[in-house]
Formats: structure tokens, C-alpha cells, sequence
């Protein structure tokens, strides 16, 4: 196959030159043979007839010349590639490919110079030929004779890289897989859950400093929040990313240590029965504002803080009697109630209110009563 190969190619080439040359000597032939047929044009490339019959016969005696001798130049193409390859069989494959690198890099530069002097009259085409045998034989020559010198140069390439390697598995050694405190011991980890990350009061609470310990985030509860934030619904994909952005936050701006912890459990399908398995396991608290994780980690013996309950506890108290001054913003629930919201959003409900709609009044605090949901004061108008 490769005989046949290098056959059509040998008679393709001298059929192409036979046909230039013939092509060539063709105003000698119409000087000769001066007949007005030979000189019509053809209109095929702007070639006479003379042209035409000259690169036909050529390309004809040329493929003829070239199935005649495409055996010596098969065999003489073999012969040299056999030579190439015993010589390089001789050498060591690392300086053969150093020998390839260096004349690569040989005629790139010959390739830089001969373009710039290229447009010197007569010679300027010839040196670019000049340039490329002697820059790559230099190339080939200096690349070889100076390969352990080059290869030192760039030795510490490795040398770093196992560094590092070395380095972050002496880390991995060092780190614990999963974060464990002794039972008998104060718990030092808060964990948190899904709904208190998006909430985003987390981070206030964090940067005032009444939390003592590490934060602990479960990576379960990371991709929890990836799905959210993934999510097709534009509202679920709003908070998923606030999440992961009251995270950032937490990690670079608070106090608080952050510790991202691995561990999993692969045969509980629940993210908020993963919390409490995990806050078990190390000993921890759950920092939540979901009602049920919070009753069903305080069933199994879970400490839990709800920030619901600390917002309310740390709300303005009042006492039956006090005066305040608000705003009676919609109606309420019973015929006549107007509801005003204090600036930490606790609920006002004013008894015959809502005639004052819209109205900034004074009114007195009648009685206030906590529920699930938060703080509620009663009030009636002062006037």
C-alpha cells in the first residue's frame, strides 16, 4: 500500500514538472512553427493552443518518465529512511527529543530573521534558506549538548509541584474527617440549618459577638442550598442565593470561626434529621428559625437556638399604660381595628383604628401578649 502511495505521488510530480517545462518552452515552439492555429486562444487560463497541446504532452511524458523510475526512487526513499532510522536508534530518546525541540526553536527564529532580510536586492531571497540550515543545525547541536543544563533550569517546576503535594496531604493528615467533642465536654460547635442561613439575621447576630465557639456547616446543607439556588422558580432561586451569600459574609466578616465539615449520612434522606444526627454526634447546638426542627431536636435531646425567640426577647417592652406614637397602615381582623407595626416589626393592634387610616396618632398600650409568631401589643387611640 505505501509503494502505491509514494508511486502516484513520484508520477504526480514529474507529470506536473514535465508539464511546466513543456509549458515554458513553448514561445520557442511557436517562433519555430509559426501557424496561426497554434497561437489561437483557448480561453482555459488564458493559454494558447500551443500552451495547452505543450503542458499535455509534457504531463504525459513526465507521468510516463515517472512509472518508469518510481521503483529507484521507492527504493532509494526506503534506503534513506532506514538510514534515519538506525541513526536515531542510536540515540537517546530524550535527545532526539531534545534534538527536535532545538531545531524547532532553530527555524522559528531563522524564520524571525530571514523575513527581515528578505528585502535585501539579489541575495534577499536566498538567506532565509541560508538561515534555516544553519540556525537549525545550531539549534539541534546546542539543544542536545546543553540538555542537563537546560533541564536544571527548569527543575524546580517538579520540585515545587511535590512540594505542594506534600504539603496539603500532611493537612489532610492533620485534619480531622468529621469534627467530635467529647460528651462530658462543653459543646463548642453551632450548627446551621438551611432557613436560618437565608434568613440572614445570622450574620448580624455573629458580628456582635454573643456567640461563643465554631460555626459549623454541614455540606449537606450546602448543597441544599446549590439545589435552591439552582432552582427554576425565580423566588426559591432568589433566597437560595442570598444563602450562599449571607454565607460568604459570615466567612469573611464575622468573628465567629467557620468550619465546613464533610461529614455525611448517606442513609438518612432528611437534611434537617442529617442536623440533628450530626449535632448528636459532636456534641453541638442547631441555630435554626424552623418551629418543627426545633421541637423535634429538643425531642432527641438536641440544645437548640432559635432566633425567633431572640428577636422577641430582645424587643422593646411595654407596660399597660405607656403612650406611643404610630402610623395605622391597613385594617384589622375585627370590625374597626386599625394595625400599626413598631420598626422591629412588631404588630399594633389599635381598638376603633381605623378611621385613623393612613393618620400618624398617639395611642396607649392596653395589654400585650406573646404568641408562636412574635410580640402583639393592644393599644386604643389616646383620644
Amino acid at each position: 500500500m505505501l509503494d502505491r502511495v509514494l508511486r502516484f505521488f513520484i508520477i504526480l510530480l514529474l507529470a506536473i514538472a514535465g508539464g511546466a517545462l513543456l509549458n515554458m518552452a513553448t514561445p520557442l515552439l511557436t517562433s519555430f512553427i509559426s501557424t496561426e492555429i497554434l497561437k489561437t486562444e483557448m480561453g482555459i487560463f488564458k493559454l494558447s493552443l500551443a500552451g495547452f497541446l505543450s503542458i499535455l504532452f509534457g504531463a504525459g511524458a513526465g507521468a510516463v518518465l515517472g512509472f518508469l523510475l518510481s521503483p529507484f526512487f521507492i527504493r532509494k526513499l526506503k534506503g534513506f529512511a532506514v538510514f534515519v532510522e538506525a541513526q536515531l536508534n542510536k540515540m537517546p530518546t530524550h535527545d532526539v527529543v531534545a534534538g527536535a525541540i532545538g531545531l524547532l526553536i532553530g527555524l522559528i527564529i531563522a524564520n524571525l530573521l530571514g523575513y527581515a532580510f528578505s528585502k535585501i536586492p539579489v541575495v534577499g531571497e536566498y538567506i532565509p534558506v541560508v538561515f534555516s540550515i544553519v540556525l537549525g543545525y545550531l539549534g539541534i547541536h546546542i539543544m542536545i549538548k546543553k540538555r542537563s543544563e537546560l533541564v536544571g533550569i527548569f527543575d524546580f517546576i517538579p520540585k515545587f509541584m511535590k512540594e505542594m503535594v506534600k504539603i496539603r496531604e500532611a493537612k489532610q493528615a492533620a485534619a480531622p474527617k468529621a469534627p467530635a467533642v467529647e460528651k462530658n465536654e462543653q459543646p463548642s460547635y453551632k450548627l446551621l440549618d438551611t432557613s436560618v442561613i437565608i434568613d440572614g439575621r445570622i450574620a448580624d447576630i455573629c458580628e456582635t459577638g454573643f456567640l461563643e465557639g465554631t460555626l459549623l456547616i454541614p455540606v449537606f446543607v450546602l448543597e441544599e442550598l446549590q439545589h435552591i439556588a439552582d432552582s427554576a422558580d425565580a423566588l426559591k432561586r432568589v433566597r437560595g442565593r442570598r444563602g450562599l451569600d449571607i454565607l460568604q459574609k459570615i466567612r469573611q466578616e464575622s468573628r465567629m470561626k467557620v468550619k465546613i465539615t464533610e461529614e455525611d449520612f448517606e442513609d438518612i434522606p432528611e437534611v434537617d434529621s442529617k442536623l440533628v444526627q450530626l449535632a448528636q454526634q459532636v456534641g453541638g447546638k442547631i441555630i435554626t428559625n424552623d418551629f418543627n426542627l426545633n421541637k423535634v431536636a429538643q425531642l432527641r435531646g438536641v440544645e437548640v437556638l432559635n432566633i425567633n425567640a431572640l428577636s422577641n426577647a430582645v424587643k422593646p417592652v411595654v407596660i399597660p399604660g405607656e403612650n406611643m406614637q404610630v402610623s395605622i397602615v391597613k385594617s384589622g381582623k375585627e370590625a374597626g381595628q386599625g394595625v400599626a407595626y413598631l420598626e422591629d416589626g412588631t404588630m399594633i393592634v389599635v381598638e376603633n383604628g381605623n378611621r385613623y387610616m393612613g393618620e400618624n396618632i398617639e395611642v396607649e398600650v392596653t395589654s400585650a401578649l406573646q404568641t408562636a409568631a412574635g410580640r402583639m401589643i393592644f393599644a386604643k387611640p389616646k383620644n
